[in-house]
């Protein structure tokens, strides 16, 4: 009786009531909209950091802070043997998709046929590894990125950012687009021959060109990469540019090579021992990244292995920042929406009160006791909650559902290519769960004071009210 009573009160101004629940409305579409842009974008960059460097990396301990300045010196032995126990564990093997180890590098890359150079930083990869990332696709976004076009048994080729390749020289040879000629800087003094390459540098590449790297029938560009060995002594090799690869980030785009893990170890180790920087892990869902950790700590410490294992987000800083930033302007206008539902529904509530004093007086003096008339009015409160929040999550589904199918493109941060524009709506059932019951709950909680102050009127006073 109490919310039939409620639901045909609400509509004694029915004018007054439709704003109010509009304004609900307005507020759910908002939050559900923003919310699953929000809930998209954070998806697509951890899409994207994962299909890069994977869920979890396992280094020798010490690399994490103080190995960037000398990688060889953090290198990790035997690291078939690591591998074999991390695929073969009977806990991870389940939740593993890929495990493949990476080595870190860092030099000087030149084109002298070009007369210039640009120091880099590098990865080495096993190349089939590194395209099976590439397909991680947990969360649906749409074809998966396309592989780089290497060979595990081809180590002469190699990828490079495009801003390398563009101040290397190699604009028209690799077809980067944007890419003007640079302008002619006259230099000083007697026009100098194009540069080559100094002797000793130039027999250091033909001495540890790769098989199958001859000059002969290939036609890609090439660079020679100068890097210290582990004993200090320069090394260089040939690299082939099979692409260039956008990064998303300028600075990295403009340093960035990616070669094949032996030609790696081949610069920087030489004819010694070949190490890796780390073991990146690739899980089939980012749920399990705590309890893989966590297992990857116990075998470790059990078989007293000095490594470290870092997630993530704890290589990738930028994901943490843009994750809380993001959820702090989701709350933020969450916050909002609550304080303008509070009033709205306050405010109709409490006209609602003033319009029927007499009424309540009377229906006081038939016996009801003030229980009864807070409950009616907190009732309506609810009411008017309730229609306005489900009306807001149907429009928010068809505007999401719109959206998705319209086509739009755009480039989501730390991206290098545009992707399609969608919201992630129909399967965030807490987003949509925790907005419907968290506005009704305002708009009942609003219509608290209201009711209370009804119910606290004088029978008398009450009646004589007009």
């Amino acid at each position: 009786m109490i919310f039939k009573i409620a639901f045909r009160s609400i509509f004694r101004n029915t004018r007054r009531s439709l704003m109010t629940i509009s304004t609900v409305t307005v507020g759910t579409v908002a939050a559900l909209v923003f919310g699953s842009y929000v809930v998209y974008i954070l998806l697509g960059l951890q899409t994207g950091t994962v299909r890069g460097g994977g869920h979890l990396t396992v280094y020798r301990k010490g690399y994490f802070l103080y190995g960037a300045g000398n990688p060889a010196a953090y290198g990790i032995e035997g690291y078939d043997a690591l591998l074999k126990l991390i695929r073969e564990d009977p806990v991870i093997a389940p939740r593993l998709a890929v495990a493949t180890p990476v080595q870190a590098i860092a030099g000087i890359a030149g084109n002298f046929a070009n007369d210039t150079s640009k120091p880099f930083f590098g990865t080495g990869f096993v190349p089939s590894d590194r395209d099976q990332m590439r397909q991680w696709d947990v969360y649906k976004f749409g074809t998966p990125k396309e592989g780089l076009g290497l060979s595990d048994a081809d180590l002469s080729r190699g990828v490079i950012g495009i801003g390398l390749g563009r101040i290397l020289g190699f604009c028209e040879v690799l077809k980067i687009q944007d890419c003007p000629p640079p302008p002619v800087i006259q230099r000083q003094g007697s026009a100098r021959p194009p540069a080559k390459a100094p002797e000793f540098l130039a027999d250091l590449a033909q001495r540890d060109r790769p098989k199958g790297a001859a000059a002969s029938g290939n036609a890609e560009p090439r660079i020679d990469l100068l890097a210290a060995t582990v004993g200090g002594a320069p090394n260089i090799v040939t690299l082939s540019i099979a692409k260039t690869a956008a990064q998303g980030i300028k600075e990295v785009d403009d340093s960035y090579v990616g070669m094949n893990l032996k030609l790696a170890q081949q610069l920087l180790y030489g004819r010694g021992v070949p190490k890796v920087t780390g073991i990146v892990l690739q899980l089939h869902r980012t749920e399990d990244t705590g309890f893989v950790r966590q297992r990857l700590v116990f075998l470790f410490g059990e078989d007293h292995l000095d490594l470290e294992v870092r997630d993530f987000e704890e290589l990738n800083p930028y994901f943490v920042q843009v994750t809380a930033f993001m959820s702090s302007i989701l709350l933020f206008i969450a916050v909002i929406i609550g304080i303008v539902v509070l009033f709205t529904v306050t405010n109709t509530v409490g006209m609602s009160v003033a319009e029927r004093t007499a009424e309540i007086g009377t229906t006081r003096a038939m016996g009801l006791r003030r229980r009864g008339i807070r409950w009616q009015f907190l009732a309506e409160g609810w009411l008017l909650g309730l229609i306005g929040t489900t009306a807001g999550v149907l429009l928010a589904a068809a505007i999401v559902f719109t959206v998705n199918h319209s086509g739009l493109m755009w480039l989501p941060p730390g991206q290098a290519q545009p992707t399609p524009l969608r919201m992630d709506l129909f399967t965030r059932k807490a987003l949509v769960v925790a907005t419907w019951l968290g506005l009704m709950a305002v708009a009942t909680v609003s219509a608290y004071w209201p009711a209370n102050r009804a119910a606290k009127l004088p029978i008398v006073d009450a009646l004589r009210h007009v």
